[in-house]
């Protein structure tokens, strides 16, 4: 299938570092978050680890030769902070930085751009010994460690994600404990939020000074997980429940990068229930500091009710509910997400409208199933080839709608450690054998590489 797609669209893949490199206590590495969460009976399913994930760290030459086989320009990739700043304070870990160095090195000979992100969730367990971040203070540590790896990085690194899904950071860290570091503190989760959001901010501003002062072109961006929040039905209460949901889990993280203010319901909301979002003067201005790029992940959007399971419309503490729910008679995948393209398409063209002006780059979209390979390690995966190709139609689509959307970047590049799902759940285009850490290219995997391939093909060639 060919998709209406200019011949300069992005085509990428994606990994992150917790998930594949392994390696967790080799080369001056201290321990982060996730390291320490593990630990934690019962945290992860079937009570597995990073510790040796993919092993990448041994096998990234090997690696770039599979990205490289696939036909993508692209390889986003995020640096573990433990790795290359021990503990989240102090100076450089020469042999940290020296990994993502030949990273770099390597993807460049192959023709690859590198596309760096900062921070995908391992915190230095340092740093959440010292309050984590609900603390103010980690902000300004992660602008130190910013700095450190563009020092290393940025005279052959154009493009830089400050963030991935601040959301899961702090929502799902601090307010559910169902991720690293497993808090469960709804203000917490607030503050958390912010303090990320500042991060990302004081980042943004030195990476930006750093690259002017170096006569370097450099794209900086942030990138969040957005899904639309969608009425279960025309009653007030879940109409009100829905405004609540999204101004919680989407206009919070959106409106303080590009309107430079917390939605006004938003500070209503947390009022009634007695938090405050920890803003100080001048936050919100280094907060909306100029971006070139924002970075979409996408995965579903969801249902929100004004009730809960037992049709009352307030918790136990009086506050009210807002729950979301499945949309009903889609298809889901292995992990139990409805598959919603449609939406996909609605989602792109709403941040379009309402942050006008910013340029997307989809940089994570996929899906888990219940891979079967055969003898040979090779998995004909039709259900995920189907999920790529409906989405990037909603890429299509969105497009013809007004986003403007430049690229598409497939999660993730191999199976890997799936957070508190362990192993369990495969979103790779490509195959890992945990047992041998053979890589095998799946039938989406193929798909995807005939597909850009078919996109860049001159005009007129058929």
């Amino acid at each position: 299938m060919s998709f209406d797609l200019p011949r300069d669209f992005r085509w990428g893949v994606a990994t992150s570092a917790y998930q594949i490199e392994g390696a967790v206590d080799e080369d001056g590495r201290t321990p982060s978050i996730w390291d320490t969460f593990c630990r934690v009976p019962g945290a992860i399913d079937n009570g597995e680890d990073g510790d040796v994930a993919c092993d990448h760290y041994h096998r990234m030459p090997e690696d770039v030769g599979l990205i490289k086989s696939l036909g993508v320009d692209t390889y986003r990739f995020s640096v573990a902070w433990p790795r290359v700043q021990p503990g989240g304070r102090g100076p450089a870990n020469p042999a940290g930085l020296a990994f993502y160095d030949r990273l770099v090195d390597e993807l460049l000979s192959a023709g690859i751009t590198p596309w760096l992100t900062l921070y995908h969730w391992d915190l230095p367990q340092e740093l959440e010994d010292a309050g984590g971040w609900p603390h103010r203070d980690t902000a300004y540590r992660f602008a130190d460690y910013a700095e450190i790896v563009y020092e290393r990085l940025g005279d052959r690194v154009e493009h830089w994600t400050t963030l991935n899904e601040a959301w899961c950071s702090a929502w799902l860290g601090y307010v559910e404990g169902v991720h690293a570091p497993g808090r469960r503190e709804f203000a917490d989760g607030i503050s958390a939020i912010h303090h990320l959001l500042l991060g990302h901010g004081l980042a943004t501003q030195r990476l930006r000074a750093a690259a002017e002062a170096a006569d370097r072109p450099i794209d900086l961006a942030i990138t969040h997980i957005l899904g639309n929040a969608i009425p279960a039905s025309d009653l007030p209460v879940d109409v009100e429940a829905t405004r609540r949901g999204d101004a919680l889990h989407f206009r919070m993280y959106m409106d303080p990068i590009f309107k430079g203010a917390y939605p006004a319901d938003l500070l209503e909301d947390l009022d009634a229930v007695g938090v405050a979002i920890p803003v100080e003067d001048g936050d919100l201005e280094i907060i909306s500091a100029p971006l070139d790029t924002l970075g979409v992940n996408y995965y579903r959007s969801m249902k929100t009710t004004g009730f809960a399971a037992d049709g009352a419309t307030t918790d136990a503490a009086g506050r009210p509910v807002t729950r979301t729910i499945d949309l009903g008679g889609l298809p889901k995948t292995y992990i139990d997400w409805e598959v919603m393209p449609d939406d996909f398409a609605n989602l792109l063209v709403r941040i379009g409208h309402e942050y006008s002006g910013i340029p997307l780059v989809i940089t994570e979209n996929g899906a888990a199933y219940d891979d079967v390979p055969d003898a040979d390690g090779f998995v004909d995966d039709e259900d995920r080839t189907k999920y790529i190709e409906d989405h990037l139609e909603a890429v299509v689509q969105a497009r013809r709608r007004g986003a403007d959307i430049r690229g598409y970047f497939a999660w993730s590049l191999m199976d890997n450690f799936e957070w508190a799902y362990g192993y369990d759940k495969r979103f790779g285009i490509v195959r890992t054998d945990y047992e041998t850490q053979a890589r095998t290219p799946k039938r989406s995997a193929l798909w995807l590489r005939d597909t850009i391939a078919r996109a860049r093909r001159p005009l007129g060639d058929d």
